[in-house]
């Protein structure tokens, strides 16, 4: 079911939380649960999907081989911007890593990053996507058609708080590590 609600004359969709695919993060600082956009975007979700189940085969970095593995437990959230994201994925923990090939961008003009909470994809530019994600902090439009949305935080908006208050040092990096302890994909 979906719902729209107009935003200071933006349309924007509310996707309801009860049925579809979610991904469950565990984190150092807790969990939340995000509503994945799979009907809207399905090549990135299907990405996300294999990546984090370990269906999707990618590229180890620092082995050099090919690996079917869950591809986001362990990994930090390696760049924090209080106010506006918390970003993680990269294999390397650098911003510079990833699985070892791109894919194109995906946007639905109904999917935009409207409000804290919603997921996106991380990219060095027009379709440049891999593996890196991040969660909006606030309302962040200078973002709709350069990042493809693909999933919303449906509970533990807490815990994204309080990773975004994370202290950072240089390049935004958090100074704490704080982990994806795991991330489990749950269809209902």
């Amino acid at each position: 079911m979906t719902a729209f609600a107009v935003t200071g004359g933006i349309a924007t969709a509310s996707f309801a939380a009860d049925s579809g695919t979610f991904a469950k993060f565990s984190t150092t600082e807790g969990d939340f649960t995000v509503k994945l956009f799979d009907k809207q975007a399905p090549k990135t979700v299907a990405n996300f999907v294999g990546l984090a189940e370990g269906t999707k085969e990618w590229k180890d970095p620092r082995s050099g081989k090919m690996v079917k593995k869950p591809f986001y437990n362990g990994l930090k959230f390696h760049r924090i911007i209080d106010g506006f994201m918390i970003q993680g994925g990269d294999p390397l923990g650098n911003g510079t890593g990833g699985p070892g090939y791109e894919f194109e961008d995906e946007f639905d003009p109904k999917l935009r990053h409207s409000k804290a909470g919603i997921l996106s994809m991380a990219n060095a530019g027009r379709n440049t996507n891999g593996s890196q994600f991040f969660i909006t902090l606030a309302p962040t439009p200078h973002l709709n058609d350069k990042h493809s949305v693909f999933g919303e935080v449906v509970s533990g908006m807490d815990v994204i708080k309080k990773l975004g208050s994370t202290p950072v040092g240089a390049n935004d990096k958090p100074i704490k590590d704080e982990i994806i302890k795991s991330v489990t994909i749950e269809r209902k």
